[in-house]
């Protein structure tokens, strides 16, 4: 009896709503050309808080992505999430598709950070400032970290595995790897992403306590990662879905396989403690590398995780050599987000979305805002790099201490 062909998780589908474009198109677009978009923060109540510089998502109106009825239910960062999910599954050609007599073959997961804060803090203000009586039946809902899940999964009528990771932003990455899992076990199709909206005035009062937040008023250089002018990040909202789905079913459908997700692992090593994330970053790329069966010296590009804090920048450049040898010395280092703002577990989707770009374009994006590189990596700064890529590794580490690596290798139609 012949073994059972091995299930490959293949990335089919993408779709972004981010600061820098409402579509993967006009996303990839920017992200290729090193456009910075990094402004001062415009969103109503925020303008006397010490926060001064965000990626802001403009040109995006809800109403004309998502129906009433869901519309009316969810917060902004849900919304993301239903656009986002409806172009990754456009992308993948199931735009249209009925789950019909399968509707456990189709799951959702995603990772949220902040949740539904600003949908949060209207209800509250409503309950502190008219009473009881004019607080929405969706307030215990749209708040919540897997409301995004859950409105995906009703909205399309799927059943399959559908789970949330409510973790920091390593929880972008980790997504994508329960994605995997689920697709090697034996789910057909799973939409797998991460969105945030953490610029309501209540969730910006909520991350002022984190010290590695940037409150530089110079959009230029306010987030500047592995610089010597490194002073923080600045947060951004927006985010990605993929589609990830068994390779040989999305063959047999004839849809194309953008990419494959080899390999993930990830590690923890507490709050803040930047030093030690050396060692737990390392280890993650190790255990990625390793589930990937891939060599340090197939790694073609590096996605930084880019927190833009002196002691982390340090860390995550050693962590590099220390886990890709000598071979981290030379390997192109991109961080892309430099020019949209770090959107908490969106951003490592949103790496995770251009590395998967980068190597069906065979084109390094640049590093936004950032030239006087102080570490010894081989930054990409200025321009986009030509190179021939074949597999991405995607980093991403948690102010609360989790650490998470992501092996990609690039797809063939």
């Amino acid at each position: 009896m012949s073994e059972p062909h091995p299930r490959r998780a293949a990335v089919t589908g993408i779709g972004v709503i981010a600061p820098n474009g409402p579509s993967t198109e006009s996303f990839w677009k920017a992200t290729q050309e090193g456009i910075s978009v990094l402004d001062r923060v415009t969103r109503e109540g925020c303008e006397h808080l010490p926060l001064r510089v965000a990626g802001e998502v403009r040109g995006f109106e809800a109403s004309e992505a998502v129906e009433e009825r869901h519309l009316v239910q969810t917060d902004r960062f849900t919304h993301f999430a239903l656009a986002a999910s409806d172009l990754a599954l456009d992308d993948a050609r199931l735009g249209q598709a009925d789950t019909g007599d399968a509707p456990f073959s189709v799951g959702v997961v995603t990772a949220a950070g902040s949740g539904g804060g600003e949908f949060g803090q209207r209800e509250l203000q409503q309950l502190w400032g008219k009473g009881s009586r004019y607080v929405g039946p969706y307030q215990s809902i749209a708040w919540f970290y897997a409301a995004s899940t859950g409105q995906i999964s009703i909205r399309r009528g799927f059943k399959g595995p559908c789970s949330v990771v409510a973790a920091d932003e390593a929880g972008g990455l980790d997504a994508l790897a329960h994605a995997a899992r689920a697709a090697r076990r034996g789910t057909d199709v799973i939409v797998a992403g991460a969105t945030e909206a953490p610029l309501a005035p209540y969730s910006v009062v909520c991350q002022l306590g984190y010290r590695e937040l940037s409150t530089a008023q110079d959009p230029a250089h306010a987030y500047r990662p592995f610089t010597a002018e490194a002073c923080g990040f600045v947060p951004a909202e927006g985010g990605a879905m993929l589609v990830v789905e068994d390779e040989r079913a999305a063959r047999e459908r004839g849809a194309s396989v953008r990419a494959t997700v080899a390999g993930h692992a990830a590690t923890f090593t507490g709050a803040s403690r930047w030093a030690e994330s050396r060692q737990g970053l390392a280890r993650a790329i190790g255990g990625a590398l390793e589930e990937a069966g891939c060599a340090p010296g197939e790694i073609d590009v590096v996605f930084a995780d880019a927190l833009g804090v002196p002691e982390a920048d340090r860390a995550e450049a050693l962590a590099i050599a220390d886990a890709l040898g000598a071979h981290g010395g030379r390997v192109p280092v991109t961080a892309p987000k430099t020019g949209i703002g770090r959107g908490y577990c969106a951003a490592s989707v949103l790496d995770a979305a251009a590395a998967v770009l980068a190597m069906e374009h065979g084109l390094i994006p640049p590093t936004p805002n950032v030239f006087d590189v102080c570490h010894d990596l081989d930054l990409v700064t200025g321009r986009a790099r030509a190179a021939e890529l074949r597999t991405a590794l995607v980093l991403s580490r948690g102010l609360m201490g989790s650490n998470s690596a992501l092996v990609l290798r690039r797809g063939a139609p």
